[in-house]
């Protein structure tokens, strides 16, 4: 195993891109998994927390293997399987319009009372826990690039070689702990790779928005 857990990933990752400080980097975390490296990462660089909302389009009987992705605004990546499987375009239409309403319910549950923070002229690292076929953090990536940031990182735990390139070409920078060439999945990588839940994520996002905030004020006899 290259990882205890998410929390070790995030923390060699915050090593990894330790220039990062001082720069007050927005951290935008691919639910559900990597919300736990994320809030690792804007702890221990100095930024701000959020998710940035994109899922994978499973093929047709395997819904672990992605044909595409797609983002919170309904645009949709296909990967190259989508055509090498032969999948069908009202295919495609269903399970990106299902994806689409779980992604609508995972925001109103995530930021209820705030509108998502804003990429526009920050610095803005996209972190994924793994990335397999790259689908997904393009998604993302091509997501916040639209929202005008001023530089674009794409951080993840581990990804197989070929994928690097594709999300080399999407983002300014890509910082990845680990290219094995053994790739099958992203689970094999971690020790602990537990499901992380709603409710946790929810968690760590009330957590960072307390940690910005500090601590509460007290009048001259408190």
């Amino acid at each position: 195993m290259l990882f205890r857990d998410r929390e070790e990933a995030g923390d060699r990752l915050a090593e990894r891109l330790t220039g990062l400080r001082g720069s007050h980097p927005l951290v935008l975390a691919v639910p559900r998994g990597a919300v736990v490296m994320g809030s690792v990462l804007a702890r221990e660089l100095g930024g701000d927390l959020d998710v940035v909302l994109v899922h994978k389009l499973g093929a047709p009987g395997e819904p672990e293997l992605a044909i595409g992705a797609v983002d919170e605004e309904g645009r949709v990546f296909l990967d190259e399987n989508a055509t090498a499987l032969g999948v069908g375009s009202e295919y495609i239409r269903r399970e990106s319009q299902a994806q689409l309403a779980m992604l609508r319910r995972r925001r109103l549950l995530y930021t209820p009372a705030r509108p998502p923070l804003s990429p526009a002229g920050r610095l803005v690292v996209v972190v994924d826990d793994g990335i397999a076929t790259g689908a997904s953090m393009i998604v993302a990536l091509e997501a916040v690039r639209r929202r005008r940031p001023s530089r674009l990182i794409a951080a993840t735990a581990v990804m197989p070689p070929p994928t690097l390139p594709r999300i080399a070409a999407a983002a300014d920078e890509v910082a990845c702990l680990a290219l094995p060439p053994d790739f099958r999945a992203v689970g094999q990588f971690f020790a602990d790779f537990t499901q992380v839940t709603d409710e946790e994520v929810v968690a760590l996002l009330r957590a960072a928005v307390a940690a910005r905030q500090g601590p509460p004020t007290t009048g001259p006899g408190g």
